[in-house]
């Protein structure tokens, strides 16, 4: 067994960029990589049930999330860097933060081993290979757009390493934690393990505020293989993430979870994904090997994201596991067939530079980022046959309720109904439910606002014009408008799609009207 780590994890090396058997070519940015490791729970979720589900026991210790948590971020120059086996360490304690030090240890020299058999030089040469980041560095005065980083099934944090500290070089904070399931260290491939990556997405973002260079107005999800479906789930719920990076992301293998179905979530939807993509994609399969494979090809999200600028970068060389240096750097030659070693190498390095020029056109508005994405792969300078490019341009505001109250916004309340219409007729899925047209016409009417009640519980008439509550809510908005005809029209109406409706009978008696009289046409 190779016993190093004790030794390799605190070493120094002058910094290189190219390892015995992978070379990251991209050049870093003008700031120096500092690497902080953070341990922390999400109270909020349980992770250890009562009983461990691997030994059976009784459970011991916090039960709560683990969130391990590594951030890359700009800083001062000075400092040893760390190595490719401290990140590897970090591994053991992902999910168990009272391990001894010892025991850190003899997990990581088992896991080593595993990686070790026939092949001990490349591990150890990849083991002790010094890295960009210096740990715990000084922090780069300034405020940096926020980059969280979702790794691929049950993958550890540090997966990418040299794409989180060439980000972090070019003037970003990384911020990342490992693919754990719901209940145990590894991820389950159903909706349950999507949908708990993304509760870690959006615990990343809350953390990401509480640290004084994080600008987090300016932030973006990026997610290699399982990490880049479940940062579509999370873009989904949470309209402050601006740009969604998908690292051969699962979108494509696994769209049960995003076409609408019986299996996917409802919120996943192309008006609630009007975020720019960039997908970068490994060598395309022949439509006789998707065949072969049962791959169902007739769902695409990325086809049906209209509102959205929507870029595929496909990577000629790569294989789905090359988009990982971590996966790299351990790769056997056997793994390499019609490309070499060095060409995987060199297209993961333009893997990176596209997540760069991406991030800085649409999270720091860059012009010669946009360039980039809309130029040829020849006029940036790719090698030949090495990139093909698909790239469409969104057009048209989502129907959602946040342009539909927009529109309002600009046009006035009175065009509720047509506004309504026309971005219903773009999208059938875009509806206001009864309830929901009747809690927000109140919110207008007990915030002065009675103008626009009004408008809304007219436009929840003619949505429903069934609802006796939302003719009644409408009488009411009318009354307090000082509106007494108008009042007793739609309080009659509302009596006579519910004939049980006591507040109409009382209301119309106070404005002198009592039920019994003849109510007209609505």
């Amino acid at each position: 067994m190779l016993r190093l780590l004790s030794i390799l994890l605190f070493c120094t090396a002058t910094v290189a960029h190219a390892s015995d058997t992978f070379t990251f070519s991209s050049e870093p940015g003008p700031y120096a990589v500092g690497l902080h490791v953070r341990q922390q729970y999400d109270y909020a979720r349980v992770y250890r049930t009562r009983l461990d589900l691997v030994t059976g026991q009784p459970a011991t210790g916090e039960r709560a999330r683990p969130i391990q948590t590594l951030v890359w971020y700009p800083a001062a120059r000075g400092g040893n860097p760390v190595t490719f086996g401290d990140y590897v360490a970090t591994a053991a304690t992902e999910d168990n933060f009272a391990l001894t030090a010892s025991d850190a240890r003899r997990a990581t020299d088992a896991q080593v081993a595993a990686w070790t058999r026939g092949r001990q030089a490349q591990v150890k040469s990849e083991l002790a290979h010094a890295m960009r980041a210096v740990k715990d560095a000084p922090r780069q005065p300034g405020k940096f757009p926020v980059v969280i980083y979702a790794p691929s099934f049950s993958a550890p944090a540090a997966e990418n390493p040299d794409l989180c500290e060439y980000l972090a070089s070019h003037g970003y904070i990384v911020i990342a934690s490992p693919s754990l399931g719901a209940r145990t260290r590894f991820m389950t491939s159903d909706l349950e393990g999507l949908e708990t990556q993304a509760a870690d997405i959006a615990y990343l973002v809350a953390y990401a505020r509480t640290l004084p260079q994080a600008d987090t107005d300016k932030l973006a999800v990026a997610g290699f293989s399982w990490g880049g479906l479940s940062n579509v789930l999370a873009a989904a719920k949470d309209d402050r993430i601006k740009a969604l990076v998908s690292l051969d992301g699962s979108l494509r293998g696994y769209t049960e979870y995003v076409n609408g179905g019986k299996d996917a979530p409802k919120y996943v939807t192309p008006a609630r994904l009007a975020v720019p993509l960039l997908y970068l994609a490994k060598r395309p399969l022949s439509v006789e090997e998707l065949n072969k494979r049962e791959i169902d090809t007739t769902f695409s999200l990325m086809n049906r994201m209209k509102y959205s600028d929507v870029y595929v970068v496909t990577l000629h060389p790569m294989k789905h596991e090359n988009f990982s240096s971590w996966g790299l750097r351990f790769a056997t030659d056997g793994e390499f067939d019609e490309y070499t070693r060095d060409e995987v190498s060199l297209a993961h390095s333009w893997m990176a530079r596209y997540v760069l020029r991406f991030l800085d056109a649409y999270l720091k508005d860059d012009a010669a980022g946009r360039a980039f994405l809309d130029n040829t792969a020849a006029a940036n300078g790719v090698p030949r046959h090495m990139v093909s490019l698909d790239i469409r341009h969104g057009t048209g505001e989502p129907p959602t309720l946040e342009t539909f109250v927009g529109q309002l916004a600009k046009q006035g309340f009175g065009r509720a109904i047509d506004i309504y219409q026309a971005l219903h007729a773009q999208d059938a899925s875009f509806v206001i439910g009864e309830n929901g047209v009747n809690s927000w016409g109140y919110q207008l009417l007990r915030g002065g606002r009675g103008k626009e009640a009004i408008e809304i519980f007219r436009l929840g008439t003619h949505l429903y014009p069934t609802n006796g509550n939302l003719f009644d809510s409408l009488a009411e908005a009318y009354e307090k408008a000082g509106a007494r005809d108008e009042a007793i029209r739609n309080y009659r109406r509302s009596l006579e799609l519910d004939p049980k409706n006591s507040n109409a009978v009382e209301r119309l008696k106070v404005l002198g009207a009592p039920p019994a009289t003849a109510a007209p046409a609505p």
